[in-house]
């Protein structure tokens, strides 16, 4: 046998034995619940989505998903304890604009989220919807501009924290409005939702529609716009902010992501059962009546979307001197 014939067996063999290794992991791949981790009290829109997907996940993975709430530093928590996790695939990430908003936000994080993050699928796309307590008198964007810019004092502007996209949102709203609001930060969306309904502290909010259409539709709540270029399926009715503030444009999504150095078989296999669940006809009936769009395909998708994301949000971050109060 030649020395370069036998190279090229050597070589085969070797890669038909990782091969082989990846996918016996793979198949073994979960042996014990996943958790699904997310930065959010429950009831907000990421707790919300990690709730469905979770559901839908769990029997094409055969063992449950766990959703962990872990509320808190406006996200980076949930971040920090996934990017600490054991790189098997039992560890989850929920991720979104807020993750990437968090690079340009804070100067230190005991994590680097495009280093220690692996992109594993995307998972919904979503508009923001601004909201007023039924108290607020204002129907109208144009109406609502104008009593912020008469009212005595600024009025309070609710967030699901700093940094979020809620918060952004209402910054890049302030900014192309030529309006003060006074951002009250929460944690989470459900408790900043829960003030606004009790027509307490905060008078209006920008939020995620799947959190937020449920208290629309009952009449707690009103919207006013939403923040996507084009109205929202499920608000049909409620115009877009860009009708008032040419150029406005603002949406939230959700994709999943594992700690660095998972198995590639542990990532793909993640992605076609994430892929699997979003072509599920009850998957996406409940992801259409909460205004969320599916962003189906391959983990380099979501990569992708991350990297766009960042430097669209910094820009903002930058440009509002965004501070973490």
């Amino acid at each position: 046998m030649t020395l370069l014939r036998r190279t090229v067996l050597t070589g085969a063999t070797v890669a038909c034995a990782l091969s082989l290794r990846r996918a016996a992991r793979a198949e073994a791949y979960p042996s014990r619940p996943v958790r699904l981790v997310t930065g959010f009290a429950p009831g907000g829109p990421m707790d919300i989505v990690a709730r469905i997907l979770g559901a839908a996940l769990a029997p094409r993975l055969g063992q449950p998903v766990l959703v962990e709430n872990r509320p808190g530093a406006g996200g980076n928590l949930a971040t920090e304890a996934v990017a600490k996790a054991a790189p098997d695939g039992h560890a989850l990430l929920l991720c979104g604009p807020v993750n990437v908003i968090n690079a340009a936000l804070y100067e230190r994080l005991p994590f680097d989220f495009a280093r220690d993050i692996a992109p594993v699928a995307g998972l919904v796309r979503v508009p923001l919807v601004m909201l007023v307590h039924p108290s607020v008198p204002a129907a109208t964007v144009p109406a609502f501009i104008a009593h912020a810019r008469s009212a005595p004092r600024p009025l309070a502007m609710a967030s699901a924290g700093n940094g979020t996209p809620q918060h952004v949102a209402g910054e890049l709203f302030k900014m192309m409005a030529g309006v003060d609001l006074l951002h009250v930060p929460y944690r989470g969306s459900g408790p900043a939702l829960t003030d606004l309904l009790g027509g307490g502290a905060a008078q209006v909010m920008f939020d995620a529609v799947p959190s937020a259409i449920g208290h629309v539709r009952a009449g707690g709540l009103r919207a006013l716009a939403v923040t996507t270029a084009a109205r929202a399926d499920a608000l049909p009715d409620t115009p877009v902010l860009a009708d008032t503030l040419p150029g406005y444009e603002a949406s939230s999504w959700y994709g999943i992501g594992a700690p660095r150095g998972t198995p590639v078989a542990i990532v793909e296999r993640l992605n076609e059962a994430i892929n699997a669940a979003l072509a599920d006809p009850g998957v996406l009936a409940r992801f259409a009546d909460l205004g969320a769009t599916p962003m189906p395909g391959p983990s380099a998708d979501l990569a992708a979307l991350l990297a766009h994301e960042g430097e669209k949000w910094g820009r903002v971050v930058r440009t509002a001197s965004v501070r973490v109060n």
